[in-house]
C-alpha cells in the first residue's frame, strides 16, 4: 500500500445517498460504484478529486474534502478510462439538446433534477 498524502478526494454521505448511480458515469477513473444500494469510493487511488460526480447527485451526498488518502494512481486509472471511452455515451444539454461532442457541458440542478447544460445555454439560466 502506498504512503498517504493530504489531498482532495470525494466523500459520500451514505445517509444522503439514494443509490441512484448518477455519480458513477461522470467518474472517468472508475472510483465510484454502487455497492449494496449506495455509492461508494471503491478505490481511493482512482479518485482524482476533480469532483465531476458532485454536480449530478440529486441528494447532495457527494462533497470534496481534504484528508489523508493514497495518491491518485494515473497508471491504474488509464485502462479504466480507456474502457469507458470505448463504451462512451454522449450527454446532451437539457435546454437545446446539443451533444457534449459539439459543446462543453456542465452539470446543473434544475427543477429537482440533476442534468447537463451547455455553455451556450448557461447565460439564459442565469439571467432568464
Amino acid at each position: 500500500m502506498s504512503a498517504t498524502i493530504t489531498r482532495q478526494i470525494v466523500r459520500i454521505d451514505e445517509d444522503l445517498c439514494n443509490g441512484c448511480g448518477l455519480c458513477v458515469s461522470p467518474c472517468a477513473e472508475g472510483a465510484i460504484e454502487i455497492v449494496d444500494g449506495k455509492a461508494k469510493v471503491i478505490r481511493e487511488e482512482l479518485c482524482d478529486g476533480a469532483g465531476f460526480c458532485l454536480g449530478v447527485c440529486p441528494t447532495g451526498a457527494l462533497t470534496l474534502e481534504m484528508r489523508e488518502a493514497v495518491p491518485f494512481d494515473h497508471d491504474a486509472a488509464e485502462p479504466i478510462i480507456a474502457e469507458k471511452k470505448a463504451n462512451y455515451l454522449a450527454q446532451h444539454c437539457f435546454r437545446c439538446g446539443v451533444s457534449e461532442d459539439d459543446r462543453p457541458l456542465l452539470p446543473v440542478r434544475t427543477g429537482g433534477d440533476s442534468t447537463w447544460v451547455c455553455t451556450k445555454c448557461i447565460p439564459a439560466l442565469i439571467h432568464g
